[in-house]
């Protein structure tokens, strides 16, 4: 690839470019490619989580927009694996619900919300790129669904009443998921093309999808003054490197858990099935010998690899992440 036809990440984009609301563009094109209608932004919000110092490479990056209709979305960026992952996202949108509406109002003015999560890391054991989350409810014995008209006397008194009943995917939120490392797909659909961005920064030139045509114009490298090119290009190296320091740990943990929990699940295993004569027993006691081995070996491999982190002076709040560890454990370490 030439400067010529480089890209900014998103991540980045959305970090420094795309909370303004010349950029919306690009914005309202991934929305309409994810919602298969037109969606135009009339205001871009700031969002808590963002930052914008050397610290916060690996943390999660997000705007939250509001739509013509009144609703609102909420694009995150997450880089690096979170365990608390879903009840971080029900709290983001729950707060966007709160916001809405004052101690008084009515319920009414609730808009719906739409939570766009884009993950740069490894998420569950599916093998599809793109998932979306809806709130749905079913009979429980007759299996149809609640709120729905079925005869004309229900039609016509909603069509007179001034205020029709809500259904549930007019207001409940909808969540979307898009797993950038799953994609290995040739870019032939929007929103395979949408991923080739946001995965490698590949953005067609003949491309006619929403959101692209202007990120083809205001995301190009070459377009950047020297020092912002220069920002961008640092913050690539914290990434890549942030995670090679994630992943050699995680493997260097899951070797020698192994290694312990096979030699503790060996003994254990011997020692109960000479004792009982059976060759249950042995198998069982070699099984419950690795587990505990593994889990002990995870937890003593996290500890030992903070120590390394902190050594190299990894700061804290990337300790944190990474390991899993609270900064009260990093710093009595």
């Amino acid at each position: 690839m030439t400067d010529k036809s480089r890209y900014v990440r998103f991540d980045w984009a959305i970090k420094r470019i795309l909370r303004d609301k010349a950029n919306k563009e690009v914005l309202e094109g991934l929305i309409t490619v994810l919602l298969g209608e037109p969606v135009t932004i009339t205001e871009i919000l700031e969002s808590e989580g963002n930052q914008d110092s050397r610290e916060d490479k690996t943390n999660r990056v997000d705007v939250k927009a509001k739509t013509s209709k009144g609703e609102y979305i909420i694009v995150e960026v997450q880089l690096t694996k979170e365990r608390d992952f879903f009840q971080r996202i029900l709290f983001g949108t729950a707060k966007s619900v709160t916001d809405q509406i004052s101690l008084g109002q009515d319920y009414s003015v609730i808009k719906k919300i739409y939570s766009v999560n884009i993950l740069y890391f490894d998420f569950g054991c599916g093998d599809d790129y793109a998932y979306h989350g809806v709130t749905t409810f079913s009979g429980m014995t007759k299996k149809d669904s609640v709120l729905r008209y079925n005869n004309e006397k229900e039609e016509r008194y909603i069509s007179e009443t001034t205020r029709r009943m809500t259904l549930p995917d007019e207001v409940f939120p909808e969540y979307f998921l898009l797993l950038v490392n799953h994609f290995n797909e040739v870019a032939r659909t929007p929103i395979e093309e949408w991923m080739a961005y946001l995965k490698d920064a590949v953005i067609k030139d003949d491309t006619d999808v929403p959101g692209l045509q202007a990120a083809r114009q205001k995301l190009a490298f070459m377009s950047m003054t020297e020092k912002e090119r220069r920002a961008y290009e640092d913050y690539m190296i914290s990434v890549h490197a942030a995670r090679d320091a994630w992943e050699t740990l995680r493997d260097e943990g899951r070797a020698e858990g192994l290694a312990e929990g096979r030699a503790e699940g060996r003994e254990q295993g011997l020692a109960e099935g000479l004792a009982e004569g059976r060759a249950e027993g042995r198998e069982q006691g070699l099984a419950e010998g690795r587990a505990e081995g593994r889990a002990e070996g995870k937890e003593e491999n996290r500890r030992e690899n903070a120590k390394k982190m902190k050594a190299l002076g990894i700061s804290e709040a990337i300790i944190a992440q990474v390991t899993g560890l609270t900064i009260e454990q990093i710093d009595s370490l």
